[in-house]
């Protein structure tokens, strides 16, 4: 019978110690199963006998994905397969866990019911951000959890221009703005004081980190709502993009910052006792009583 998943690609993170022994046991798995699988190359030392691509093959060429690692190692394969439409598995080594919801001690069970076609389909909303400098993109990048632009190398505070969909918002004088999907609501824009939005909700936050004025306070949009910033003030900023874990530090003043959601989703597949719920009071603490 043929595997539903027929090539499997896993992705791990070479630094931790027990990543060489769940990629073992996850081919064995997948071996077992009857599926061809595939190495990243930064894994090429910890794993004998598997072939070996770099990120973008493993997305053209594989029909799952296995992370193996933290929300981290995640956040850096995400983009790479949802531009092939490729769904991934999360496999949490690391210490939050929001992305990678599947626990070490229970891995091969997990997996197995989900390589049976026993899972729960999630999609999760991608911005594209564009650096713009007289009109002429210079970076572009997609995001997962969030785009950030905030001050770098200067004790100042940036003033930000922002408009929604070509109207004005407001301007503000702070240490930056997080831009945050769903996903990442939970991430940094959950620490710079950001309401928590619910994987399934079609909708973006705009977070001020350490804004001037206390009024300055997040705001939800929805996802379709197509966001740009610009420096306000007359002399030059010090200033730097991040998009998840890529960052840009070549920002002036009159670029343009345009941010939007990816018409590519991210897909992640869940055991189907997944409950995001649970995993709010687990990693948040949560009714700890």
């Amino acid at each position: 019978m043929n595997p539903l998943f027929a090539r499997v690609g896993l992705i791990g993170k070479p630094q931790h110690q027990l990543v060489p022994g769940m990629l073992a046991q996850l081919r064995d798995l997948l071996r077992r199963r009857g599926c061809q699988v595939m190495l990243e190359l930064g894994c090429r030392d910890l794993l004998d006998g598997v072939e070996t691509l770099s990120m973008e093959q493993l997305g053209q060429c594989c029909d799952l994905a296995i992370v193996v690692g933290g929300d981290g190692t995640f956040l850096a394969t995400a983009t790479a397969m949802a531009a092939h439409d490729v769904p991934l598995i999360g496999v949490n080594l690391g210490r939050v866990g929001f992305l990678v919801d599947i626990g070490v001690e229970h891995a091969l069970e997990k997996i197995s019911g989900i390589l049976d076609g026993h899972y729960l389909a999630e999609q999760r909303t991608q911005l594209r951000a564009t650096l713009l400098r007289n009109g002429v993109a210079l970076h572009e990048h997609c995001a997962l959890n969030e785009v950030v632009v905030h001050r770098w190398v200067s004790a100042s505070m940036i003033e930000l221009y922002t408009t929604i969909d070509g109207l004005f918002l407001n301007t503000q004088r702070c240490d930056g703005l997080i831009v945050t999907t769903p996903t990442g609501s939970t991430a940094y824009a959950l620490s710079g004081g950001g309401p928590i939005l619910h994987p399934r909700l079609a909708a973006i936050a705009l977070v001020p980190i350490n804004p001037y004025t206390l009024t300055n306070r997040p705001i939800v949009l929805d996802d379709n709502s197509l966001v740009e910033v610009t420096f306000s003030g007359g002399k030059e900023v010090n200033a730097q993009i991040c998009y998840d874990t890529v960052s840009i530090s070549d920002v002036r003043l009159g670029d343009c910052i345009r941010i939007g959601k990816d018409p590519k989703p991210v897909t992640i597949l869940h055991p189907v006792d997944y409950d995001f719920s649970q995993i709010l009071r687990a990693k948040l603490g949560w009714s700890s009583s």
